[in-house]
Formats: C-alpha cells, structure tokens, sequence
C-alpha cells in the first residue's frame, strides 16, 4: 500500500489529544520535534526546482529539429516507432492528451504548465494517490527507470457488467514551465520490464510549452498532426468519479480519432 509521513499542515491521527502530547516525555517529545523538521523538509522539497534531465523529456529549446521522427502534435512532439497506434483524446473542444499503443502495452501523454522554479511530480503523485485509494484501489510508490512513480491496481467496471481491477503505472518529469505526465497500461504496467519501448518513448517526447501565460496545472493543448489519417472512434474511456485530473486514462477524458502511424 501507499504510505508516506504525516506533513504539518495534516490533521493528527484520530484519538490523538493536547494531553497526552504535554505528558509525554522528552524522549517522545525530542521524536515529535525531529518528525516536525522532516515534515518541514519534505514541503521544502516540493518547491524544488526541476531536476536535472539529461535522458528526456526535452524541452523545445534543447532540440535543433524535434520534427525529425516525431510526430507533431503541436503541445507534444511525439516520436514514432513501426506499427504503433497514435490515439489523441479530448476534454470539451480541446486536444490534450496522446496514446501510444504498441501491441498489448500503452502509454498516454499530457502536458501541463508549472511553475517557472518549482517542479509539481512529487505533489501530482500524493493527489493522485489519494484520489486513486479513495475509490478503494491500491498504491505502491517505487523509484522506476524514469524516477519516482505511483503502480496502482485500480477498480474498474468490465464490459459484462463484473468489477475488475486495472494495473497501471504513473510517470512524472518536471521541466522549465511544463510537466509532463504518462499513464502506462497493459502488459508495460503488469510486468514494467517490458516496458522498455514505452518507457523510450516518453523519454524523447519533446514539450512545446509556448510563451502565452497559462496558470500552472493548465493543459498543453495539441492539435492533430497535418498529414492525419482519421478512424473514428467514440469510445468512452473508464472514468474515477473524483479522481485527480492528473489521473490520465482514468479521468473524464473521451477517446478521440486514432492515427495509425505504419513506420
């Protein structure tokens, strides 16, 4: 399960009281002063600056041609690899998120804009995983090929009306003024040694974040790439009811067309 230490600005434990914490003695009290400090610590590491990334994701003014084997999704340029299926997805009128389908594994990708000297993945992955156990799924925070991310078991409704439980892997990368966020599903979160090609892919994904102010959390908005070959598909995706709208493939998204990309 998915646990981490209490912060200061959280509610103590219920049946915690002011008098038992005044009779405590100052061993505990020498404890409770040590866990405050650390509490501290982990907020301050919140507001970080984005780390260093020197494997990707990119940003678009670290890359001379980032059209070169990428797709242009506008927001995103996305690479392409042979026989994968490109899916771009809506909320209302706009494009904001992509999926990469390679066989029995997916990755979807979203941008968001952040703030110009705080990285937001380590605060993403706490509401995501509240949102996520609060629909009574399972969390696991583990240091991946691609840093810190969250393995959930989510519930989901099957088509025959059965409840079942959805693996999938969340991936975060902070970047100047942007985050990106990948979703992994199927057989890449089931076993994330296979992996690897999803894994690539958010790598090199390079984020055109833009110069137009955006208020941070706001979505990357993307087009449809020029030379688009449309199948059409209305498909509703499983939704969380009140999940984080960080939560990728399981918040309200609705598939939209699908591009086949034959490489």
């Amino acid at each position: 399960m998915f646990g981490r230490r209490r912060k200061k600005s959280e509610e103590p434990e219920p049946g915690a009281s002011d008098e038992f914490e005044t009779e405590a003695d100052d061993g505990a009290e020498g404890d409770a002063g040590a866990d405050e400090v650390e509490a501290e610590g982990e907020a301050k590491r919140v507001k970080l600056p984005p780390a260093p990334r020197p494997d990707g994701p990119w940003d678009v003014s670290e890359v001379s041609e980032p059209e070169t084997g990428r797709v242009n999704l506008g927001g995103l340029y996305v690479p392409g690899v042979e026989g994968m299926e490109l899916r771009v997805e809506v909320a209302g009128d706009s494009i904001v998120a992509a999926t990469i389908v390679l066989q029995d594994s997916a990755v979807q990708l979203q941008g968001f804009a952040a703030p110009k000297r705080e990285g937001i993945w380590d605060e993403v992955r706490e509401e995501i995983a509240s949102g996520i156990t609060q629909q009574g799924g399972v969390i696991d925070e583990a240091e991946g090929p691609l840093g810190w991310e969250l393995r959930a078991q989510v519930p989901v409704q099957l088509p025959d009306g059965t409840n079942g439980v959805q693996v999938v892997r969340f991936v975060g990368v902070d970047g100047p003024r942007w985050f990106l966020r990948g979703v992994i599903s199927g057989q890449g979160a089931v076993q994330p040694e296979k992996a690897g090609l999803l894994e690539t892919i958010f790598r090199d994904t390079v984020v055109v974040r833009g110069d137009a102010p955006m208020a941070p959390r706001d979505p990357i908005v993307l087009k449809l790439p020029d030379d688009a070959q449309m199948v059409p598909d209305g498909v509703q995706q499983d939704t969380v009811e009140e999940g984080s709208r960080f939560a990728g493939g399981l918040d309200k998204l609705q598939r939209g067309p699908e591009i086949t990309e034959v490489r």
